[in-house]
Order: structure tokens, then sequence, then C-alpha cells
């Protein structure tokens, strides 16, 4: 087949106009994924999503792109499209829509039912937003410069979507998250045939998901997983209890066909869990033959009769299986004969907290499966093979691999590089780029304000975690915390409280008082004032206590005046 670019020329040979693509999450990571596209006077948005912090971010519970630049240019935002509803592509959105105008926002049923959920939780209405349902085979025509069409990708969720772009200068293909699963839950196969005509008629950019860029082969199917749980469930006369993504729709659909096969009962545990199960199933997306059972009522049911679905497949200190393992879960206690199936992988930066779990189940006595020792999870993402396949269907001019860290990024380059019609320049971007696209040149030009913002307590109520709060949090934790109160006045006095710093070291915490009443008498002789007296403590108990202990730890003195 004949690689294809056919694009007009620029009328009455003017100048070519260009397309800007900003990536604001996505890019070098896997999370939080946001992408901007800009063109004249307009910006189109695609996805908003989240990711979960490392172990070193204290406190934190979510991560969201910085919007700066987008709340500057929010007047020039024509839609917002969204191709799935997993978190880190929608669930950022409930933090952002709050800073910017009410803007349209495309989605699938599902995508739309799952966030009309976030944003009950943020208590927005839906007068506070325009939610427009799309299918996996609509075009909606944006403004006057984009035009999207939809196409069905097989994924781990239903209703997952690439997007063919059109732009005045050509056709860009967003493939969205995906594998190409023959096999998927709902039958619901990849709209492969999209792609083969966008690659005939021209494809000037592909953007596609690279997190399984390492991986040889293809990714296996659901019907593989569900085929090894079966097998497993079949020869188990305990309880079962399975914990998977909450997000993962057919995973979910597939454990309960399982159950009803083999006469077992569904029960549900966690918040995410029952909520995600409760709107797929509303929505038409999950068929349950008989009503899931309340964790209350489980009690009723003869262990061979179970099948529990829970949270926790990251490990998460209190979800639904964490406490499990570790027995302070209020209502349900594991006993020998239970089997235990942890239907995910580790997120990178979770595998100490799913290991912990795992050690712990073991100790219980329980049966515990995992992967990779067993085959009960598989990736909802391409392979090698797999990759390859979109790379021929589209043959793109230019490359961005996205959805993946760099060493993700680089690999599905060296693909695209190996392919018979390799593209003409790929790039490695990075969240903030500005990458300017015309019909004959793709190449960096600029960057935008971009980031992450830190959000605690799940964010609802705003509270945004500066740098320096996460680095105080991670001093106290690495290095301890040493707090000096003392008062100044004719009768000076000094109390010093230490937290895993000192322990046991009595001579220390008595030179390091014996230091700060010198400061403080000496700083009433001399009359300074009380902000004064506080450094001439502070530093010299700094510089003491790096000497004698080799910690750096936070130091809070307070002054008061008697």
């Amino acid at each position: 087949m004949a690689k294809s670019h056919r694009q007009s020329a620029p009328p009455n040979g003017g100048a070519e106009k260009q397309l800007k693509f900003i990536p604001l999450g996505g890019m070098g990571e896997i999370g939080k994924n946001m992408f901007a596209f800009e063109y004249e006077d307009e910006i189109m948005l695609v996805d908003g999503g989240l990711a979960f912090p490392n172990s070193d971010m204290l406190g934190v519970d979510i991560l969201v792109p910085k919007i700066d630049w987008v709340i500057e240019q929010a007047h020039r935002i024509v839609g917002w499209v969204l191709t799935h509803g997993h978190e880190d592509h929608i669930g950022g959105l409930p933090h952002m829509i709050k800073l910017l105008p009410k803007l349209p926002m495309y989605g699938a049923k599902l995508t739309l039912g799952l966030l009309r959920s976030k944003f009950e939780e943020f208590k927005l209405t839906e007068q506070d937003v325009d939610l427009r349902e799309v299918s996996p085979d609509d075009r909606i025509k944006l403004s006057k410069f984009f035009t999207v069409d939809f196409f069905r990708m097989t994924h781990s969720i239903p209703d997952n979507s690439g997007l063919i772009i059109h732009t005045p200068i050509g056709r860009i293909v967003h493939s969205g998250d995906f594998k190409l699963d023959y096999h998927p839950a709902d039958g619901k196969t990849s709209h492969l045939h999209k792609l083969a005509q966008a690659g005939q008629e021209g494809v000037l950019v592909l953007i596609s998901d690279s997190t399984n860029a390492e991986r040889p082969g293809y990714t296996l199917s659901e019907r593989d997983v569900k085929t090894a749980i079966e097998q497993i469930v079949a020869k188990t006369r305990g309880r079962v209890i399975v914990t998977t993504f909450s997000s993962h729709i057919h995973r979910l659909q597939n454990l309960i066909w399982v159950a009803e096969a083999h006469d077992r009962r569904v029960v549900v545990e966690g918040r995410s869990m029952i909520k995600t199960t409760e709107i797929a199933h509303e929505l038409g997306y999950l068929a349950i033959k008989q009503p899931l059972v309340a964790i209350d009522e489980m009690e009723n049911l003869a262990d061979d009769k179970v099948l529990f679905l829970c949270t926790g497949s990251q490990g998460q200190p209190m979800s639904a299986l964490s406490r499990l393992a570790a027995g302070t879960h209020a209502k349900i206690k594991l006993k020998p004969g239970d089997t235990v199936i942890i239907s995910s992988s580790p997120i990178p930066g979770n595998e100490e907290y799913v290991g912990r779990v795992i050690n712990q189940l073991y100790l219980r006595g329980v049966n515990v499966y995992y992967p990779p020792t067993y085959l009960v999870h598989t990736s909802g993402h391409a392979s090698h093979e797999e990759l390859k396949l979109i790379l021929d269907l589209t043959r793109p001019k230019f490359f961005l691999p996205f959805h993946g860290e760099p060493r993700h990024q680089i690999n599905h380059i060296k693909l695209a590089e190996a392919m018979g019609a390799p593209p003409q320049r790929s790039l490695v971007a990075v969240n903030g780029d500005v990458i300017q696209i015309s019909r004959n040149e793709m190449k960096r030009v600029g960057q935008v304000p971009a980031g992450v913002v830190y959000l605690d307590g799940l964010g609802r109520s705003g509270d945004e975690v500066t740098e320096p709060i996460i680095r105080d949090r991670q001093m106290l934790a690495e290095e301890g915390v040493v707090i000096i109160m003392a008062i100044a006045g004719q009768h000076p006095s000094v109390e010093v409280i230490s937290r895993g710093v000192m322990h046991n070291h009595q001579d220390i915490h008595a030179e390091i008082e014996r230091m700060v009443l010198e400061s403080v008498k000496r700083g009433v002789r001399e009359k300074r004032n009380l902000s004064d007296i506080r450094d001439d403590i502070f530093y010299p108990v700094r510089r003491y206590l790096r000497k004698a202990t080799g910690r750096s730890p936070l130091i809070i003195p307070t002054v008061l005046e008697h």
C-alpha cells in the first residue's frame, strides 16, 4: 500500500498556517493525561486526568495538571473531548472546571455517567457543566477549525474511544488508551477500519499509547484472564475474594459471569467499587442476573456460595483488602480455606504496598493468586505487535508517543523507525512543550507553564499542597523535629521537645537547652527583638545537631516575651 499524505496547498499561495499541540499531562509519565490543540483563535482540549502520588509525596492524595495556561486562554476554548472514563483521563476534571467558564464536554455514555458521579461528590450540578453524549461512531463539528471522528478502541473499560481530529492542515489520529482485544467482555472490537481509512486518506500526526512499548508480542485478552480465574474458582471450596481496579468494567463483568456459572453470589465492598458497579449496571454496561449482595448479608451465605469483590488492588492502607490482610476489617475476618485473587499489577511506586499485603495474606493462611505468578491479570494496553499494526494502518508523517515514561516513548519511536514506512519525524515531548505542526514540518518551538498541583483530602475542599509543605513533611519523616519554646524576660526559661532525633541522648538535649538559654539571655541584655532572638537560636542549634547527630531535623523555635 502506497504511503499517503494528501493535503491541499494553502489557498492563493498564502503563508501556510500551523497547528500547535500542547501536552499538559501524560507525556513522560503515566497519568494525568491532558492535551490542547491550538489553531489560530481556537483551542480544543482532550481529557483531564489525575495521577496518584509517589511514596515520598507525604500526605498527598492526588496530582492534577497545572492549568495556568488554560485558564489564561479560556476564552478561546471551543470544546473538551473525553476519550474514556478512567481516573487518569477524567479524574482531574472536577478540580479544573471550577477554575474555568462553562465549556462543552463531549464523551460517551459511560464516561459521562462516571463523570456525573464525580461532579456530585464535588457539589457540582448539571447547571455548572455542559455534558454532551457521543457514540464511538459519531462525528462532531466542534468549531470552524476542529472536527472530530470518534472510533472505538478496546481497553479495560467500555466506551473507550480514539480520535481522528480533522484540522485545516491535516488529520491528527489520537489512539487513546488501547489494546487490540479480539474477545472483549462486551464483544465490541476496535474500529480498525476507521484507522485504515484515515491512513489511506493521509495521516499527518499519530499520537499513540506507549505504556507497553517495551513488551514484545501481543497483550493477552480478557478472555484468557477469565479462563484462568474460572479454573481457580472451580476448584475452590471456600470463599473467593477478588480485588481489581473498580473502573475495570470488563473484568468485573467476567468475574460476575464466573460467579454465576459456579453458583456463587457476588458481594461488593469498597466505596469506589460499589459506586462504579451501580453506575455501570444502571447504564447497561454490567449484566447481572441476581442482585449484588450487601456485605451485611454475606454471613447468611455458605462459604462456597461467595465471590467477594473489593477495592485494594494497589495495597492502599485503608482499602478493604488491606484491612482484611491486617485483620482490622470491621465485618469480615479471613480464615484458612479462603482464596484471594489480586487481579491487577502494581502501579509503579506501589510495589512495596502490594508486597506487604500479599505477605500479610500468606500469614493468615489463605490461598493467594497474583500476577505474574498466575495469569489473573492482563494489561489494558497494547504490546509491540498491536502498536506496529496501528503504525502500519495509519502510516503517519509525524509521530508523537504519549502515555508513557521516557523509556516507553523512546522504545515506541524505535519501533516506529523499524517499520517499512517509518514516520518522517518523531518527537519525545514533555509536558508544557509547544509542538508546532505544518504540512511539512513538526518541531518544538517553546513551552507554556506546566507541572503538577498536589492535593490532599482528595481535593474536595480545594486544599493544595505546595512543594515547601511536601519538603517539610519529608524532613519530618526522615529527620525528625525539634520544637523549642523559650520565654524571654527577667527569668528566662527554655523547654525542648524532640521527636525522631535524639532518643536517650540526654547530653545532647541538655546542650541544646544551654545554647538556647544563653541566646535568650544575651538577646534580653542587648534588647534584641524576638525575631532576631529566634534566629540566634535556630542557626546555632541546626549546626550543633548536624554535627552531633548527623541529622537535619525540622527546627521550630518559638520565643515569647514575659
